[in-house]
């Protein structure tokens, strides 16, 4: 090892000992009630685990941190029955780890240093959260979420089950973004008011799906009529989102094809926000938080990844079926699953510089892909919500359509 590189080591040790001394010194308090531990401490003892580590003596870094450790625990077992806490002396013990590796690693160790800091700083938000905001339902909400993401997940097989259809890992993943796009409209609604947090929980669920934050509002809806308004002006503001990341499958694909695709997507962009907004723009106030409502809902969940999963099974099945002989037959099963990907399929097999003629020649199948990604999310908000849902929001759906196609269709490029 470089003495340069032994020495920037040391530099950064010492300074994330003082970045978490100041912190630390800030609570210490004065008098005989002051706390254990304060800037000079917390650089010393991150200065020792650099030292340490740079020694390259075999033994020195476990010798400190068992030494480390036993001076936690005696300053623990000298702490006031009033204060059982023991952030300072856990504090301690991980800047001395930090100072060790900050010889090898200064980068990551500056990282994890900083991030430490914030936690030790954000006391008194982190409290506020844990015992005032968190409602006991949102806990066991987000223990549920957890344990599916992190331990049911990953066990799972990652293959078709039948066929080429059924793959478990896919679909509870698909779960796992569905309770998702649930939490984020809860989290927003309790942040912003129920017209403004869910409008922009739709928005940016959008772009994850457009028809499972639909069909999510669609269901949210049936449960809480009150919140009816709202949840109707996110699932038409998921549909804002849809425009844009056409685009941007499209500047993926076929870059050139974005000037041909930007005011068609414009225009259905601004359809769906001209319905969502209205009525969403008077200030509403942060939600009182229900103990007992919960912020998910896995059964709902589990009934919207299957019906999704259901309508990638027929589209796929009739292509299996009938072939891919018509190109609009083929983008309109596509569209029933996945507008994005009919489009990005359609383009790589138009011309690489678009033309009026072209446009013209590509604009049918789209089409026919846009109404068939309607009709799936009609029928997404039918089967997870009721008819009434449905119906409300079939003729926004159609007016974004025919934005996006009409504009396509009479505005094409002139020819090349």
């Amino acid at each position: 090892m470089e003495l340069t590189q032994e020495v920037g080591g040391l530099l950064v040790s010492l300074g994330i000992g003082l970045l978490m001394g100041v912190e630390r010194e800030r609570r210490k308090g004065t008098g005989a009630d002051r706390r254990f531990a304060g800037i000079r401490t917390f650089a010393l003892t991150c200065l020792a685990g650099g030292l340490a580590q740079a020694s390259g003596i075999d033994g020195v870094v476990l010798l400190g941190a068992v030494l480390v450790a036993g001076l936690t625990l005696l300053a623990y077992a000298r702490t006031r029955p009033g204060d059982p806490g023991a952030t300072t002396e856990v504090a301690l013990f991980v800047a001395y780890l930090l100072g060790a590796t900050a010889i090898a690693s200064p980068a990551l160790a500056a990282a994890v240093g900083a991030m430490v800091t914030l936690l030790l700083a954000a006391r008194e938000h982190l409290h506020r959260f844990s015992t005032d905001w968190l409602t006991q339902g949102e806990l066991r909400d987000a223990l549920i979420l957890t344990g599916i993401a992190l331990a049911v997940l990953p066990l799972l097989p990652n293959r078709p089950m039948v066929g080429e259809f059924l793959n478990p890992h896919l679909l509870a993943r698909l779960v796992v973004v569905l309770l998702v796009l649930q939490a984020m409209g809860h989290v927003a609604k309790r942040l912003l008011g129920e017209r403004h947090g869910l409008v922009l929980a739709g928005f940016f669920s959008g772009f994850v799906s457009s028809t499972a934050t639909i069909a999510t509002m669609a269901a949210r809806a049936r449960r809480h009529p009150a919140e009816r308004a709202g949840c109707m002006r996110a699932a038409i503001a998921s549909n804002v989102a849809t425009m844009v990341l056409l685009l941007m499958v499209a500047g993926t694909v076929r870059p050139d094809w974005v000037a041909a695709l930007w005011l068609p997507a414009l225009c259905g962009a601004l359809v769906a926000a001209a319905c969502a907004l209205p009525g969403a723009r008077a200030a509403g106030h942060a939600a009182k938080p229900d103990p007992q409502r919960s912020a998910i809902s896995l059964r709902e969940a589990l009934a919207i990844a299957m019906v999704l999963t259901l309508v990638q099974f027929a589209a796929q099945w009739l292509k299996l079926r009938f072939g891919t002989g018509g190109l609009a037959v083929a983008a309109g099963f596509a569209g029933l699953a996945d507008l994005h990907a009919a489009v990005a399929a359609l383009l790589v097999q138009a011309p690489e510089v678009p033309s009026g003629a072209a446009v013209r020649v590509l604009a049918l199948p789209v089409g026919i892909a846009v109404v068939a990604n309607g009709l799936s999310k009609v029928v997404a908000a039918y089967t997870a919500g009721d008819a009434g849902f449905a119906l409300r929001l079939a003729p926004v759906l159609c007016g974004v359509s025919g934005a996006f196609l009409g504009v396509l269709w009479f505005a094409p490029l002139p020819a090349a």
